[in-house]
């Protein structure tokens, strides 16, 4: 985009779309073409199919003014859907906050590798209770409403700015009837007993943040990050306490960094659970555990 691009009155959608990728590729923006269709889809109100079929139609001056801003912050390195607000999520598009944690597709399998039970245990017993832990945007809980019409859930957070956000995006999918918020660290608050409790804790060694990719580590809350010293604290908090709030065929389904299924297998097999079923994300990674209660 032109440096005077703060001045133009209008110019056309094609060239806006040229003038974009040229920039974010320039600032070696990982994937300059796709950030470049995002921000100036969004801030002009136009569609990919728009910019196919009318490349010379106009854009006014303010969303020109919006596409610009948006571009330096993209430069500067916030990622793109932080600037955008939202994410899509296992076709739901969710609302981000500076309290959540980006969704991102890995955590689609952990929806996948517990749908089928969920479905079963609803047309069973007219419903499944879904316990999300650490639920940030809802984007767990909320994917499996939507794909069962009979499920319930509560998504649990320490963070209240994270079950706002979780909560408007219920709203926002029609789904609030069916989803409750908590305001609990881990399982302090929580109360009843559940079908599925699913979590996609924080995993990462405290020493290793520092490490980790600058859009990850700048933008996405430390909260929802940091596992502590080994990574492991809260898959421990889960194991000893989740059996009290678990329906005695229920299953526990745990998100957890691509190397650690051997730690995580070991301290809920400590804890009497016996490890169902591993499955891997788009990448071929160990992503998600399956555990069900030992039976007596």
């Amino acid at each position: 985009m032109p440096t005077n691009s703060r001045n133009l009155k209008s110019t056309t959608l094609g060239l806006l779309l040229k003038a974009a990728r040229t920039r974010l590729a320039a600032a070696a923006v990982a994937d300059p073409a796709l950030d470049a269709r995002l921000i100036v889809e969004y801030f002009s109100g136009t569609t990919r199919t728009q910019a196919i079929a009318d490349p010379e139609c106009s854009v006014d001056a303010g969303a020109i003014a919006a596409i610009d801003a948006a571009l330096r912050r993209r430069v500067a390195g916030e990622p793109v859907h932080r600037i955008l607000g939202y994410r899509d999520f296992y076709g739901l598009r969710l609302s981000l906050s500076p309290e959540t944690l980006e969704p991102r597709p890995d955590t689609e399998t952990l929806v996948e590798a517990v749908l089928p039970f969920v479905k079963t245990t609803a047309e069973r017993q007219g419903e499944c209770r879904i316990l999300d832990l650490g639920t940030g945007t809802g984007a767990i809980a909320l994917a499996l409403l939507s794909a069962v019409p009979a499920a319930v859930a509560t998504g649990v957070d320490i963070s209240p700015g994270a079950l706002a956000t979780a909560m408007r995006n219920a709203g926002e999918l029609g789904l609030a009837d069916r989803f409750q918020v908590l305001e609990s660290d881990w399982f302090e608050k929580v109360f009843g007993r559940y079908h599925v409790i699913a979590a996609n804790p924080p995993y990462i060694a405290a020493i290793d943040i520092e490490n980790l990719q600058d859009e990850v580590r700048d933008f996405d809350p430390r909260q929802a990050l940091d596992g502590g010293v080994d990574g492991l604290s809260p898959y421990r908090i889960i194991a000893a306490e989740a059996a009290g709030f678990l329906e005695a065929e229920g299953r526990i389904a745990v998100e957890i960094g691509h190397t650690q299924r051997k730690e995580v297998t070991g301290i809920f097999s400590a804890a009497g659970y016996v490890p169902a079923r591993v499955f891997r994300d788009f990448g071929g990674n160990e992503r998600v555990l399956i555990f069900d209660l030992t039976k007596p």
